[in-house]
């Protein structure tokens, strides 16, 4: 080994990890990710409200505006917060890395529950509520790479596909919860008590949630692979270093429909669906919950796929499919049809993103040397997050008012299914090969 290069991790059959290590390593691999994104879907549900507690404008959507945009600061926190967090874990281990970010995570989404409104503390409740974005933006900035890492580091070599499709899966899962323990309070408690009081509760659910995340990721070893690295810098006397730079672009690129895919598919489908294709509020959020379910699944699966035949494969299918379906699609949408057509549409494309999703994480993990794998992950996705998957609703409502045309959003789909075309084609095909 020379100052410029890793040597291959050896593979790790799964008869040399323990069941129970490799347990634990997935539900704390896979919690933190349902937390964070618990959090997203809530504060997303809860926008109305928070918008009326915190911002005393006197304007309704003004509040409403405000709320979102402090919504946006968490989601420009995560590039600092990745850089930080995967320099810190390519340091120290992914295991204290994920004790880190689940720590700031739940204690963030604990105090937005607890926090005093404007009529209470003045102009000190949106600060606050600044501060507990900005603390959920750096914990998810290192969290995605941290946990991505974690898990596919911890697989079986044939395994590192499926192990990595949890990941996202979990993304689904916690964006399920969110959408359940909202709805599911609101039609308990009513309108005027979640108004009232009733918004708190769904916040310091996440906090009581927290130690025992927290706990479950104390009790995990480090990953194997990370071990054998540490161990093999401390015997050669210095931390090897590689160059990633064309692998932090590749990896920049080739995740762009996925992002574009969840975030109009699923975040800004129910307000599309309302809007232009007459759903009622109810009607579009079950549908959603749907599709949601199915890209957790069909994420899994592919993930398994992806150990057989490859990740580009599953990836650039996906890639060329979108760019081939995505006017149809939106066009078949906006046609009128009845409403199973309209739910199985939304359900299909969602699926198909989950194809892409099942072996991304891996893909992504294999990209870099376990010696800086974490530094180069966070940065490259969370760049992408934000800009191709954080901007897309207002492309999308900007693209529809330029144009007076709702067909239109299959633009974005259509160009970012182009850039991951392109960005997969460039990757080297590692599903068969150790870890670095």
């Amino acid at each position: 080994m020379n100052t410029e290069t890793l040597a291959p991790a050896m593979p790790v059959p799964a008869a040399d990890l323990p069941r129970r290590d490799m347990t634990k390593a997935v539900v704390s691999g896979a919690i933190g990710n349902i937390l964070e994104w618990y959090d997203f879907t809530v504060y997303a549900y809860l926008a109305a409200i928070l918008g009326a507690k915190f911002f005393q404008t006197g304007n309704e959507t003004t509040a409403l505006l405000s709320t979102f945009a402090v919504f946006g600061v968490g989601f420009f926190a995560r590039p600092f917060g990745g850089i930080l967090i995967g320099m810190f874990g390519d340091r120290y281990g992914r295991k204290p890395a994920l004790m880190l970010t689940f720590g700031m995570i739940a204690a963030s989404t604990g105090l937005i529950g607890v926090l005093p409104t404007y009529e209470t503390i003045g102009l000190a409740a949106p600060i606050l509520l600044v501060v507990a974005r900005l603390l959920q933006g750096i914990s998810a900035g290192g969290e995605w790479g941290g946990a991505a890492s974690f898990l596919v580091e911890w697989a079986p070599a044939n395994r590192r596909g499926l192990y990595g499709s949890l990941h996202p899966c979990a993304v689904c899962v916690g964006l399920l919860l969110g959408a359940g323990v909202t709805g599911g309070l609101t039609t308990a408690l009513g309108n005027d008590v979640m108004h009232d009081w009733g918004w708190r509760i769904p916040f310091l659910i996440g906090a009581v949630v927290g130690p025992i995340g927290w706990y479950v990721r104390r009790q995990v070893h480090e990953t194997p692979v990370f071990t054998r690295a540490k161990a093999a810098a401390a015997s050669a006397g210095h931390r090897p270093r590689a160059p990633i730079g064309r692998a932090i672009v590749t990896a920049f690129a080739f995740p762009a429909v996925q992002s574009v895919i969840v975030y109009l598919i699923l975040g800004y489908f129910p307000t599309f669906a309302q809007k232009y294709l007459g759903m009622s509020s109810s009607a579009s959020l079950w549908s959603t919950a749907f599709a949601t379910l199915m890209m957790g699944t069909f994420c899994v699966l592919a993930g398994r796929l992806s150990d057989t035949i490859g990740r580009k494969r599953c990836m650039m299918a996906t890639s060329v499919l979108f760019a081939l379906l995505s006017y149809p699609a939106i066009g078949l949408l906006l046609s009128g049809p009845a409403m199973p057509v309209i739910v199985a549409t939304q359900a299909a494309l969602a699926a198909l993103c989950g194809v892409f999703l099942g072996g991304m994480a891996a893909a992504l993990v294999e990209m870099f040397p376990t010696a800086r794998r974490l530094t180069g992950l966070t940065i490259a996705y969370n760049l992408q997050s934000v800009i191709f998957g954080g901007f897309a609703p207002f492309i999308a409502s900007w693209l529809i008012a330029a144009t007076g045309q709702p067909i239109s959003i299959s633009y974005f789909m259509i160009l970012a299914a182009v850039i991951s075309v392109i960005g997969v084609s460039r990757l080297r095909e590692t599903a068969h090969e150790p870890l670095q």
